[in-house]
């Protein structure tokens, strides 16, 4: 089980220098394919707003490369909306990460982990989409499914986060990372958008299963029905 940090941050606080041009949303049918597995993934509870979790502000993002440098990615707390248009994402035109600067633009300002996103697109160039999500069972059992966890001591939405997360993807096989300094956060790449979800959601079943596992020892009766000769 991962330790908690001091670094447990609300997920709004934006780290990053931004050049942001309010602009036109960009065509519905770049954004239709994320969206809907967006979605799926706002009805799994990995991105959402609760209460009782994070202060109540909002959590998770997605993003998906266009070309070059830019790339799409949900706008500043959106994750808790349970539908999006195209108003509610934003352009990133570029980005310079040793400058931990980005340039926008778009009917909306893009998430605080936009810089993120862009460190691992800069540094997999077959990584065409990023999801950042937050999912305490995956969190905890982050470890124990072999996903790498980034040093608690680095906070998210930063430099040192985004050269963290480029080490990291030096090795090609690597694709779900946990962020050991920002509570149950997680994000997952892919060469698709389908195949960013699946990395999430594959391992999401096993932590859960560890959990239970941990949470419920199995007694000395069996439950299951005994047959009747």
């Amino acid at each position: 089980m991962l330790a908690s940090s001091p670094l447990d941050e609300p997920e709004s606080i934006v780290k990053y220098h931004l050049d942001f041009r309010p602009a036109l949303p960009m065509d519905w049918r770049l954004l239709a394919e994320l969206d809907a597995w967006r979605t799926v993934l706002f009805r799994l509870g990995l991105t959402g707003c609760d209460p009782a979790r994070y202060g109540g502000l909002a959590y998770g993002n997605v993003s998906r490369r266009l070309v070059d440098r830019r790339f799409l990615i949900s706008g500043t707390q959106t994750g808790g909306l349970d539908r999006l248009s195209a108003d509610h994402y934003s352009l990133i035109i570029d980005f310079n990460i040793k400058m931990n600067l980005l340039v926008a633009e778009g009917p909306i300002q893009p998430s605080s982990e936009a810089l993120t996103h862009a460190a691992a697109y800069q540094a997999a160039p077959a990584v065409n989409c990023v999801l950042h999500v937050h999912s305490p069972e995956l969190w905890r059992q982050a470890l124990n499914l072999a996903i790498p966890v980034i040093d608690p001591s680095i906070a998210y939405g930063t430099p040192d986060m985004a050269a963290a997360v480029q080490g990291l993807l030096a090795k090609p096989a690597i694709r779900v990372i946990a962020m050991g300094g920002h509570r149950d956060g997680l994000i997952a790449m892919g060469g698709t958008v389908e195949e960013a979800a699946l990395a999430l959601i594959r391992p999401l079943a096993d932590a859960i299963r560890l959990d239970k596992a941990e949470m419920e020892p199995l007694s000395g009766c069996s439950t299951l029905p005994r047959h009747e000769s």
